[in-house]
């Protein structure tokens, strides 16, 4: 893989990463299994008895699901298109004295990666860099006709943080982010902020969303949804259908975002983060690069993405766990926080 923007001469690394893999431990295997391959419609591999590898295209893994109690994603792999951008990124987690070490063959294994490296990242998400994915011949089970990865990666990731200032400076010490977009949106009376992040092409590699003027997460799990993006709208639209049909528990409705202008919706997975499936978001290629400037924009939604389902317990559920969050520090990483500050 070849990024669409190489390293600068001033020693960025933007362009050069993309997000390749997702961790998750579950206990749930066969739930994700049937979540995956029957609802969603990725291809579903049991690598073995303790791990499920879900498949979006010719590499691989794109998720790997490992027996475990956390019923949360514990890791994201990111692609680094070369070796001299890697020993960059290497370097910068060492020099400030962050902890790096080179991942067993077992777990580069499980990833579908020949050699990955592995350090502290906020809200305890192990991250993951590695060169080279292991593609396979093996054709595609999948009920999909296809999903967008390529120079934008796999998808995002989107996180409720406390600290949405050092997670943001994480980001861009590490692969030198650049800031897209903000939103200001209005959830059950408290106003929430969100930063889009991003390393390559995609509009966001990284969300990044907090309460104003109050330090709470009332999200359980360590992000709030990860996202990826459909090839057609009629495959979107068909996994709507499987999800409800299926019963699995769906968290928003077809809807289309005010910035990036994707159609998506939001369904929860087997371990209770949210999976947001799109389709046709901008892209800022890099003729759009130079001219790009940061908006705010004034809610998530153009139209569509209502609640479905949401009960009185849900909302006292995280309630509770706002409270819960407020008594003990977010993990972050103040090595790499940097200095940004909005």
């Amino acid at each position: 893989m070849t990024g669409f923007l190489r390293p600068n001469t001033d020693g960025s690394v933007f362009g050069a990463v993309h997000l390749g893999y997702v961790v998750v431990e579950s206990k749930r295997l066969t739930d994700w299994d049937r979540f995956g391959a029957l609802a969603i419609g990725m291809h579903v591999d049991r690598f073995d008895a303790d791990a499920l590898r879900l498949r979006l295209d010719d590499r691989a893994c794109r998720f790997l699901i490992e027996r475990g109690p956390a019923e949360d994603v514990t890791a994201l792999g990111w692609q680094v298109d070369d070796h001299e951008t890697f020993d960059r990124i290497v370097a910068r987690i060492a020099d400030r004295g962050v902890p790096i070490e080179e991942g067993t063959p077992e777990q580069a294994a499980r990833r579908g990666v020949e050699r990955l490296w592995r350090f502290p990242g906020p809200k305890n998400i192990v991250t993951e860099i590695f060169t080279t994915a292991v593609t396979t011949p093996e054709p595609l089970r999948m009920l999909s006709s296809g999903w967008v990865t390529g120079e934008a990666g796999m998808g995002h990731v989107a996180i409720v943080s406390r600290e949405p200032e050092a997670m943001r400076g994480y980001y861009h010490t590490v692969f030198d982010s650049r800031l897209s977009d903000y939103i200001d949106e209005n959830v059950s009376g408290l106003r929430m902020k969100i930063r889009f992040l991003r390393v390559d092409e995609r509009h966001h590699s990284i969300a990044i969303a907090n309460i104003r003027g109050v330090k709470i997460d009332p999200i359980r799990t360590r992000v709030q949804h990860i996202n990826i993006q459909s090839a057609t709208l009629d495959d979107m639209l068909a996994s709507f259908q499987r999800v409800t049909d299926l019963g699995f528990r769906m968290a928003w409705s077809v809807g289309q975002h005010t910035n990036d202008r994707e159609l998506s919706f939001y369904c929860v997975t087997p371990s209770g983060f949210e999976l947001e499936v799109g389709w046709n978001p901008v892209v800022i290629t890099p003729e759009r690069e130079s001219t790009w400037e940061p908006s705010t924009y004034q809610g998530i939604s153009i139209w569509g993405h209502s609640t479905v389902g949401q009960t009185v317990l849900d909302k006292f559920a995280q309630f509770r766990r706002a409270v819960e969050t407020a008594r003990t520090p977010e993990i972050t990483v103040p090595q790499l926080s940097g200095g940004l500050s909005r």
